[in-house]
């Protein structure tokens, strides 16, 4: 396909979406429809449909490839937290040379999600599998059945039994992402965890910081509170639990 064809069909996928879902038009400015374009040159994206979850930095869309789901996530250049993605890029010895055009900033971003995928991956954590990005698009594995996404685990209820099953998963990645990865995520909650056939799998990986940012520990606190609070469980002994896996 042409550019200027995908350019007039993602026109008319975009007064649809603002019809109907309200997204702004800004997620597709002109340089995120040659980041598709050349996405689809490259193979990983056949079709681009619906909205899976909108936010006001970014937008995930439901997309194909054959007969494939594929997760599509598009950060808004200009609608994105500039000054909050800079904390994170900060102290990771991955991203330097930080500039300062936004632009820059958010592939930057683009790029540490996909590399803290990856990394997720090795340390089998369940996370959706990191496809291809390019400047402000992330294309990832799609988490769910028949192109219905999976629920987050905030609006999921659980049994007694099953709470605690899920709870223990959830520290047990918590540890890998640490000692494995050497990672952690910075804003583990109930919101970022899906729950697919009956397991919890973690997602939202773009502020994951590793272990030699300064604000690691803080971090990891942080998430592992959030979990505690969640399932209602001690913070000190989760945190033990957590830090014994990891050595």
């Amino acid at each position: 396909m042409k550019f200027e064809e995908l350019e007039r069909e993602l026109n008319k996928f975009r007064k649809k979406l603002k019809e109907r879902t309200k997204v702004e038009e800004k997620v597709f400015d002109r340089a995120t429809l040659l980041t598709l374009y050349e996405l689809a040159n490259r193979g990983y994206i056949d079709l681009l449909f619906g909205t899976i979850k909108s936010g006001k930095e970014s937008c995930v869309f439901l997309g194909k490839k054959g007969e494939k789901s594929l997760a599509v996530k598009i950060h808004k250049v200009y609608a994105s937290d500039f000054k909050n993605m800079i904390q994170y890029l900060e102290g990771d010895h991955r991203f330097r040379r930080l500039r300062k055009s936004r632009r820059e900033i958010v592939y930057m971003w683009v790029q540490k999600e996909f590399k803290n995928l990856k990394l997720a991956e090795k340390a089998n954590v369940k996370a959706p599998r990191a496809i291809a990005y390019k400047n402000n698009v992330v294309v990832m594995e799609f988490i769910g059945k028949n192109s219905t996404p999976a629920p987050m685990l905030k609006y999921c209820k659980l049994e007694e039994d099953e709470k605690k099953r899920i709870y223990k998963i959830i520290l047990s990645y918590v540890a890998k992402l640490y000692s494995k990865a050497r990672l952690v995520h910075a804003d583990l909650s109930e919101y970022n965890i899906l729950m697919h056939e009956g397991e919890p799998v973690i997602i939202d990986f773009s502020q994951a910081v590793p272990l030699t940012h300064p604000l690691a520990m803080q971090f990891l606190e942080r998430d592992v509170k959030n979990i505690c609070r969640f399932f209602n469980e001690d913070y000190k002994k989760a945190m033990k639990s957590v830090l014994k896996w990891s050595t």
